[in-house]
Parts: C-alpha cells; sequence; structure tokens
C-alpha cells in the first residue's frame, strides 16, 4: 500500500512522463530517462549460480536474484543490466526489486526498472532518498559543512517508491518471506533481508561488511565532523545479525560468505579495536547497574531506563529510549521531516538471560521526550507492553500532531492507563505514587516507590545529579519549548522534599542518593531562578515570557487536501489574575474560507480556554507546496500583537 508522502507534489515533469512512457512502450529505458542523459556504461560479467534459486550479478553493486519459478525478486539493481540476463536464468518477470540502503550504486538504473513497471521497495527510514531526492538536493547544505554525513550518494532525481521497508516486519513475496533487520552502519537507515533461500538462511546485508574484518570504506562511516558514529553503529548491527546465525552472508560488494560466523566475528574484533583507538568503549559494551534485587539501571543509554522487576518476572519499564546517545543522535539528524526517529531494540535478551525477565508487562514515561519513550510503539507491536503515563501526557502520546513542543515523538503511542496527580496504584506488590513533575517539561511526572529498603523516586529530566565543582545543587536545565512556567522547578522540588525520597533514578546518569540538606540547597536555587524570571521580563507577563505556547493552534500539524474541510482550536494559556478579552483570525491562503473570520472570546483566568475555528479548501485549488503554514492574526486586550502563532498544514493529494 502506498504512504502519502511529500514526493507527490514535487515530482517533475519528466517523472511524470516516465509513468506515462511505461505504458505505452514497455521496456523502452532509452525513452524512460525523465529528461536525464544515460551514459552506455555497463558491466562486463554475467550472473552466476549461488545455488538452485539464488544468483549474484556483480554490477555497480552485487545484484541478488531470488528466483521461483518463472518470477524473481531482486534485492539492490545497480545499474538495472541485470534485465538483460534474466531470460537465460529461466525469468520471465520481476515481481520486486528490494533495495537496502539509498546509495546510488544500488539504484541509479531504477529508471529502467520503472519503465518496465516494476514495484520498488525501500528501507523505510531513507525513503524520503529515494522518492524526494530533488528536495533533499534543494536543502542540502555544502557550506559551512559539520555534518559530513554521505547522504551526498543519494540518487540524483526522484524514484517512485511502492513500498517502505519497515524494520522487524517481514516482507512476503509468494511463498518467500523477507525478514527487515535494522542494521545500521554503512547508513543510518540500512537493512538487512534475512531469507531462507533454497533451504539455507541467507542475509542480504548490504554494504554493512565487504569480507572477513572488512568494511566497504571508512569515509560513509563518518557522520559528523571527526566522529566515528557509523562504526559504533556497525558494531551494534553486526552482533544483532551474528545471533541471527545467517548460512549464507549475501554482501551489496565483495564475496558472498558461506558460513560467515567466523567473518563476522572478526569484523566485530577489527572495528571494537579501530573505535577503541578512536573514540572509547562502543555502545555494546555498556553494562546495566543492578542498584537493587528489584531494580535495574540502564544509565548508559542514550537517556537512562529502569526496570523494576518483580519475583513473578514481569517488568514496569521506566523510559525505554536508543541503545546509546551515538544511536540517538545519528537517527534524529537523519530523519526526514515528516518521519519519526529510528528505533533499534536493545537489551531485552540481556534481561532475559541474566535477570530473569519474562514479560514487559507495564512501561512508564517519566515525561514525553522522544529519547525517552522512541522505544515504546515497539514494546506494543512486539510485546504486548501496556503504556501507562501522568494525565497530561496522554493526549501528547496518542496525538502528536496536535502540539509544537521540544522532542515529540512522531508516531502515536496509545495510553492504556493514565494517572492523576497523587494518585497511588499497586503492581506485583509494590505501591507507586504519580505526581505532576513540571520544569523540564510541564508533560513529566515523579513516580515513588519503596524498593529493597530505598524511598526511590523517578524523576526524568527535572533535576540531575550534582556536579562537585558547582555549587553542591543539583543541576537543571531550562529549554521553554517544552513548555516551562516560572514556578515549574519550584514546584518540582517541593514535590520531591514531600515524598522524601532517599535515592533519584534521573532520566540521564546514574542512579543518585539524596538528603534534606540536597533538596533544601536546591530549592533555594529554584527560588533565585523565580525571581531572576520576574526581574528580566515585563510586569506582569512573566509566563508569557516563558511559554511559546501561551497561544496555540491544535492540531499544530493538521492534514487536508482540496475540496476538504477541517477544524482546528485556538488555545490560550491565561496568566492574569482576571479574563482576557482575546481577538483571533486565522490567515490562511486567500482562496479558502474560515468560520467564523474571527473569534471574539473571553479567556478565563489560571486555566487554558480553546476555541474552534474550521476552514475548507476549494476542491479545484493546487497547493504550491506540500507543507503550508498558517497562522493566527491576535488582538489580546485591545493590544494588537500581530501573527504571534502559527500551524503547518499537510496537504494530503
Amino acid at each position: 500500500m502506498n504512504e502519502p508522502t511529500r514526493r507527490t507534489f514535487l515530482e517533475s515533469a519528466g517523472a511524470l512522463a516516465v509513468s506515462r512512457g511505461a505504458a505505452q512502450n514497455p521496456g523502452g529505458e532509452a525513452q524512460q530517462a525523465g529528461g536525464r542523459r544515460r551514459t552506455g556504461f555497463a558491466p562486463r560479467g554475467r550472473p552466476r549460480k549461488l545455488s538452485e534459486n539464488l544468483f549474484l550479478f556483480e554490477d555497480t553493486c552485487n545484484v541478488y536474484v531470488v528466483r521461483e519459478g518463472g518470477a524473481c525478486v531482486l534485492v539492490d539493481f545497480g545499474s538495472g543490466k541485470i534485465l538483460d540476463y534474466l531470460g537465460e536464468l529461466g525469468i520471465s518477470r520481476v515481481d520486486w526489486i528490494l533495495h537496502t540502503h539509498h546509495h546510488r550504486d544500488q539504484c541509479q538504473g531504477d529508471w529502467r526498472a520503472l519503465g518496465r513497471g516494476i514495484p520498488i521497495a525501500v528501507p523505510r527510514h531513507e525513503r524520503h532518498l529515494f522518492e524526494d531526492a530533488t528536495n533533499f538536493w534543494r536543502n542540502r547544505r555544502v557550506f559551512h559543512l559539520y555534518y559530513v554525513r554521505n547522504d551526498f550518494n543519494t540518487a540524483a532525481e526522484n524514484i517512485r517508491v511502492a513500498r517502505g521497508l519497515a524494520d522487524y516486519t517481514v516482507f512476503r513475496w509468494n511463498k518467500n518471506e523477507f525478514f527487515v533487520l535494522p542494521t545500521p552502519g554503512h547508513t543510518p537507515g540500512s537493512i538487512t533481508l534475512l531469507a531462507r533461500v533454497d533451504g539455507r538462511k541467507a542475509a542480504f546485508s548490504g554494504d554493512l561488511m565487504y569480507g572477513a574484518g572488512k568494511i566497504l570504506n571508512l569515509y560513509d562511516t563518518q557522520f559528523n565532523y571527526g566522529g566515528s558514529e557509523g562504526i559504533d553503529l556497525s558494531l551494534y548491527s553486526l552482533v544483532q545479525l551474528r545471533e541471527q546465525k545467517p548460512e549464507w552472508l549475501c554482501s551489496s560488494h565483495g564475496e558472498p560468505l558461506r558460513d560467515p560466523d567466523e567473518a563476522i566475528r572478526l569484523t566485530i574484533e577489527g572495528l571494537w579495536e579501530y573505535y577503541r583507538f578512536q573514540v572509547g568503549e562502543p555502545t555494546i559494551a555498556a553494562q546495566p547497574l543492578a542498584v537493587s534485587p528489584h531494580l535495574i539501571a540502564f544509565h548508559q543509554t542514550t537517556s537512562s531506563f529502569y526496570v523494576i522487576l518483580a519475583d513473578s518476572g514481569k517488568a514496569l519499564f521506566v523510559d525505554y529510549g536508543a541503545p546509546s546517545g551515538v544511536h540517538f543522535s545519528s537517527f534524529e539528524r537523519a530523519t526526514a521531516v515528516n518521519d519519526r526517529i529510528r528505533f533499534i531494540e536493545h537489551n531485552l535478551d540481556l534481561l532475559r538471560r541474566r535477570f530473569g525477565m519474562k514479560a514487559i508487562d507495564a512501561a512508564m514515561p517519566s515525561h514525553m521526550h522522544d529519547d525517552h519513550i522512541n522505544g515504546f510503539p515497539h514494546l506494543i507491536r512486539h510485546y504486548g507492553t501496556r503504556i501507562w503515563c501522568y494525565e497530561n501526557m496522554a493526549d501528547v502520546l496518542e496525538n502528536p500532531r496536535g502540539y509544537n513542543l521540544g522532542c515529540i515523538l512522531g508516531e502515536p503511542v496509545k495510553v492504556a492507563r493514565a494517572f492523576r496527580n497523587g494518585e497511588k496504584f499497586r503492581w506485583e506488590g509494590f505501591e507507586f505514587e504519580v505526581t505532576h513533575n513540571p520544569g523540564h517539561t510541564e508533560y513529566q511526572m515523579a513516580l515513588y516507590v519503596n524498593l529493597d529498603g530505598e524511598r526511590v523516586a523517578f524523576t526524568g529530566d527535572a533535576f540531575f545529579m550534582p556536579n562537585p565543582r558547582n555549587d553542591g545543587t543539583m543541576r537543571h536545565n531550562l529549554i521553554f519549548r517544552n513548555w516551562v512556567e516560572s514556578d515549574s522547578h519550584v514546584q518540582s522540588i517541593r514535590n520531591l522534599a514531600a515524598h522524601e525520597p532517599t535515592l533519584i533514578c534521573p532520566g540521564h546518569g546514574r542512579p543518585f542518593p539524596v538528603d534534606r540538606a540536597l533538596l533544601e540547597a536546591t530549592e533555594k536555587k529554584m527560588l533565585r531562578q523565580q525571581q531572576l524570571f520576574e526581574e528580566l521580563l515585563p510586569e506582569g507577563e512573566t509566563n508569557f515570557g516563558l511559554n511559546p505556547s501561551w497561544i496555540s493552534i491544535y492540531p499544530y500539524q493538521a492534514q487536508a487536501g482540496p475540496g476538504e474541510r477541517a477544524s482546528v482550536e485556538v488555545r490560550v494559556r491565561n496568566y492574569k489574575a482576571h479574563a482576557m478579552r482575546m481577538e483571533v483570525a486565522l490567515v490562511t491562503p486567500a482562496e479558502w474560507t474560515v468560520e467564523p473570520e474571527v473569534l471574539r472570546f473571553d479567556a478565563a483566568p489560571g486555566v487554558t480556554t480553546a476555541c474552534k475555528v474550521t476552514f475548507a479548501i476549494p476542491k479545484d485549488w493546487r497547493p504550491p507546496a506540500p507543507r503550508l503554514a498558517i497562522t493566527a492574526d491576535v488582538v489580546r486586550e485591545e493590544r494588537y500583537l500581530g501573527q504571534v502563532t502559527e500551524a503547518i498544514v499537510e496537504m494530503r493529494a
């Protein structure tokens, strides 16, 4: 099934000509060029047989042919020259081309496949680099270049994609199944396709490795200036691949390997030594901290996550983000504007093997940030985990398009249970209490429980371990886009003091002990911060100057198309002690109609007031871009503020 994408609105006239030409002249690739020059260069070899239904053709990359009867699937495509030899293999039809990654040597001949109507499937997290390539080149920075990742090896033209290959899913073709294993390293979005061919488990691994102890190049493994991110990712991927026990390793360059376990081991060994020489210990070296018999801390992951393990083997997770900061930062920068960050499973086998975990019963976010919860959809899909949260997080998790907050996860997360401030609950014999814990963000909880003689507080990113070189108080941060109010941190530290924890499990770093003196010193600092807010900002306007979302449009990312009507809410948080008279008008393309044209309402003090506006898009209106900004022109208490807030409308085809 085709997924809606920005590419629909960015296809060039030449790319459209490709699809028209295909119907008129199947196989006439010279007429499918889409307005681009093609060279006459071609590989000189011929396909060779690896097993009864598996063939290799050495092109700009290794192209693998998996045959079933008179049909086949091709893994990667190179220049497309393989099409000229399929008849020799008894093949009359190509059902799919499956790509392992986006580099041009894998896909530069895809225009030939499109000319013959062959559908193309690509790694989901690199889909935009195929079908939205022209937009990538429109926006890729070249001057001031510090993000040196080799996405410069992206196709020069859009490639129409029929399907995205999502991580940890199965691509089915006739009786064949290709498991999509995420194996980042050579590129952040690379995949390995695992399938049984002629009775042997084959791994089509792209450019994850070249041969025993070898990788194709080093420059593709550097994403940031001076970095070795791709080496760390490759190590992690190779360990995951080795656990799959492939019997064929079919790489994009180099010779296919039978019984590749030793070759993979040698490559892991060599990359580990290289990474240690350049950087230090890689992600795969991280180890958990057994805090007590029922509490395990993973403090070396990108954000700390915690496992409360019951005697029954059931686990309650607090947060579950990426395996390491390298994973998270690499995927965050590589994420398309309309996609979600990639997630790679980690540490679950270790929990089963070393600690006896039998089930992940529930997971709770300390707060709504993606680095803490980007594993939650994976837990739901693959382990049936229930998500529990503090009540004000529920809509942010379930409707992420609704908000313009820092670090929102782009994939909705279904919430099974929400807790009120101060609500207590029991799980597997333990009693917990959930409280609101603002500061780092409004959408954050503190979770309290007595565990193995300690009063434990899971506090997210509200506060961090004291640095002995500063004033000895707990550290904190301020990110105004997360929704901060003047007394947020004061509320949180007083909340902690009232519950008297002896151990804090922060959102980053190791658990640390806490006493009343530390809490009191931190409260004093937070009170001074509140004073500074009031001193620096206009009188009576403190929270309006801290919170950019005091007025907002919900949902922030709406979806609509020509001929459709859509409704949004204008939401106003009034920090004054009296009602505020508001006048708000949406500013949209001139052809749209807006009802009402002007909202006039009183925003009640101390709460958020919401009023609905509907806009209609004419059926024959042609959007100038796939995503449009609409704004709200605002008058507050007879003072004209202008277009102080906005929303995005993603246009449906």
